[in-house]
């Protein structure tokens, strides 16, 4: 496919193409984004496209792709956790406009029960939840991989039995 040919084609489908991003994204200002990063992707990679093969097919994946991608960087960065010593009381606090007391009571209690744990479970639950992955526990622990896993799941199950024995 020459180069004319190729351009002509995904111009050709741009309606088409903007149906499926306001498919994916519901919102017409994102979808314009993401035609636009889609036709600039196509329009980059056009030497990887291979001739005789489905070019239809080939752009709605790449803006799939992009589209997925996106989500993916955008939950990331929702996600991360501030610096603050207190990331329960952080998250609760961006769903709730106000601190009641007894959320208040919930959160000093989880904490006094994470304190109470032995530090071969405290110390990697409380790094967990400060955001750090397992492999940087693991390594900062010199422990492997597995055990951190198993002592953050552990920890939690203990959590949960002694928040509600209480």
């Amino acid at each position: 496919m020459t180069a004319l040919q190729f351009n002509s084609t995904l111009l050709n489908m741009q309606n088409k193409l903007m149906y499926f991003a306001l498919s994916l994204t519901s919102n017409d200002d994102d979808a314009r984004d993401l035609l636009q990063e889609t036709t600039l992707k196509a329009l980059t990679y056009r030497n990887q496209f291979v001739n005789n093969t489905n070019f239809k097919a080939w752009v709605f994946t790449i803006m799939k792709n992009t589209f997925i991608n996106n989500y993916r960087r955008n939950q990331k960065t929702r996600n991360a956790f501030d610096s603050t010593e207190d990331a329960f009381r952080l998250a609760y606090k961006q769903n709730y406009s106000s601190e009641t007391p007894e959320t208040v009571q919930s959160v000093n209690e989880m904490n006094k029960s994470i304190d109470r744990l032995n530090d071969e479970f405290r110390v990697p639950f409380k790094m967990h939840t400060q955001g750090y992955k397992y492999k940087e526990i693991a390594e900062k622990l010199k422990l492997p991989i597995g055990t951190v896993k198993s002592r953050i799941f552990f920890t939690r199950k203990k959590l949960q039995q002694m928040l509600n024995d209480n």
